[in-house]
């Protein structure tokens, strides 16, 4: 194999493995810093070694292995308790074959899964709700600060300032690095419920790459949500988000068309909408609403999946009923990501200016300048009422904006159709 062949298998690898050695690392270690700084030291040994010894039969036991080897070093050269490096010895020693995944993964708490444990670890109640959510974009899902700030509509400087002083506060304070039980858990779960929600969220449109969906992420954060409601089986907002993601899961296949590019939801086969993801979903929001929690943020936004799901034809959708649901979701959680989505449920119920009336205010906003979805919603709201200069306006400045070639090939689709551009007349 050539170099640069094993060069992107050890990065694909290692893209797969990381979330995975970090928790592993953290909850020997007890420094997620530190877990971080060896994980990366293990990339950089694979990168050396593999295009010589060839990529090992379990590689993520290999880099497991490695980064161990180098906490022993990184203990010893420190002075360290003899203990603590003669346990992470041991472990090194009992490590051997296709024992090692399972047994890693089997903790000694009543979550057994070191990534959620770390999710929790990461959501501590010494940090700040942006940090939390920030440092868990970074550890779980290997965003990177771009594209974690693109996500809180944040900047790069500001958000790795976040995640470095989150690491260190949780360095310091001398947080119990396991997983909290009782009323410690129920404090930190509606953190771990957003930052589980965002890693979909990257997987179902990547903010950056050629790929518009990252299916891998979508799959753990769901992997993790059934986790989750085995934890907590009587929180609604538990049902009500594990049902958000398997509905929107089921229409991934159709999302995207043979170049690529995104195919919007009114355009989508439905016929490839995975109806066992449906049915799971629907199951899930059922139980949310069971349990008294229909008005959740999240049951609430799979209630409005689930009105799409409950459709044939996307001419049948009864657009008027989601945005009664946005009315009511947008009371329950105010924000202006949730008014843009509203104003496109009320420009498809009730007419486009009845979607730019509402986008109007939400243009002066200080945290959607630069956001995209804004200015592609309202390319669409002026193609639909027949205002394509202004519409290609909107669509070359969504363009403009986007690091993700499918999406910005699409929207620069969309610009095209709207016709040629039209000089500025001064």
């Amino acid at each position: 194999m050539a170099s640069t062949d094993i060069n992107s298998t050890v990065e694909t690898v290692f893209r797969i493995e990381q979330a995975r050695l970090i928790a592993g690392l953290t909850r020997m270690l007890r420094d997620v810093g530190l877990a971080e700084e060896l994980a990366q030291d293990a990339l950089v040994t694979a990168l050396s070694e593999w295009p010589a010894s060839g990529v090992p039969d379990n590689p993520g036991a290999w880099l497991l292995a490695v980064a161990k080897r180098r906490a022993i070093d990184r203990l010893r050269r420190a002075k360290m308790q003899e203990r603590k490096h003669a346990e992470i010895g041991r472990d090194l020693d009992e490590d051997r074959g296709d024992d090692v995944e399972r047994r890693d993964a089997a903790l000694d708490d009543d979550i057994g899964d070191d990534l959620l444990n770390l999710i929790f670890i990461a959501c501590h109640p010494v940090l700040s709700p942006e940090a939390r959510a920030a440092l868990t974009l970074r550890l779980i899902a290997g965003l990177t600060i771009s594209e974690i700030a693109r996500a809180f509509l944040s900047t790069e400087p500001t958000i790795a300032q976040r995640i470095t002083r989150a690491k260190k506060v949780l360095q310091e304070s001398g947080v119990a690095y396991e997983a909290p039980r009782g009323e410690a858990r129920v404090l930190r779960l509606a953190s771990v419920l957003e930052v589980i929600y965002l890693i979909f969220n990257e997987g179902y449109a990547a903010t950056a790459g050629d790929d518009l969906v990252r299916a891998d992420l979508c799959g753990e954060a769901r992997r993790l949500g059934r986790i989750l409601i085995g934890v907590a089986p009587d929180e609604p907002e538990a049902f009500g988000l594990l049902a958000l993601m398997e509905i929107q899961a089921s229409r991934l296949k159709a999302r995207v068309g043979a170049d690529g590019e995104a195919i919007p939801l009114p355009e989508q086969n439905r016929a490839q909408w995975d109806r066992l993801l449906i049915r799971r979903g629907l199951e899930a929001l059922a139980r949310a609403e069971a349990l008294g929690g229909a008005d959740g943020a999240y049951a609430l936004q799979a209630a409005i999946a689930a009105c799409h799901a409950h459709t044939g034809r996307a001419e049948d959708t009864d657009w008027a009923h989601i945005a009664r649901l946005y009315d009511r979701l947008g009371q329950i959680v105010p924000s202006p990501v949730i008014e843009l989505n509203r104003a496109v449920a009320h420009s498809m119920a009730f007419g486009p200016e009845a979607g730019l009336a509402l986008l109007a205010p939400l243009e002066t906003e200080a945290t959607l300048r630069g956001y995209l979805p804004l200015y592609a919603a309202k390319g669409d709201f002026l193609f639909r009422a027949g205002r394509y200069a202004e519409a290609r306006a909107a669509f070359d400045k969504a363009a403009g904006l986007s690091r993700n070639t499918a999406e910005r090939n699409f929207l620069l689709k969309r610009a095209a159709a709207c016709g040629p551009a039209r000089p500025v007349m001064r």
